[in-house]
């Protein structure tokens, strides 16, 4: 894989991590911003309480997930792309 897949590529997986990045800067910080218009209670707890210490854990297990599927798909793709341009084209 070089050229112009390898850089397809990078960029991609760029992308993605910037926009995981974002959703987890948004899951640690803006909850923590917002934490007093946030409280209210759920299941007994206040839901910032709640949401800081265990909301957030599943979300940054969500992104690592989501991270990890996504970039199975891309390695799987990157992996063809070679074989599909060697193959002799059909009759």
């Amino acid at each position: 894989m070089s050229g112009p897949a390898t850089s397809r590529y990078w960029q991609r997986n760029r992308r993605l991590i910037g926009a995981l990045l974002g959703v987890w800067s948004v899951a640690t910080f803006g909850v923590l911003f917002f934490a007093r218009e946030l409280m209210f209670q759920w299941l007994n707890w206040p839901f910032a309480f709640w949401f800081a210490a265990q909301g957030a854990l599943l979300m940054y297990v969500a992104i690592i997930a989501l991270y990890a599927r996504l970039m199975n798909r891309a390695d799987e793709q990157a992996r063809q792309a070679p074989q599909a341009e060697a193959a002799p084209p059909g009759p």
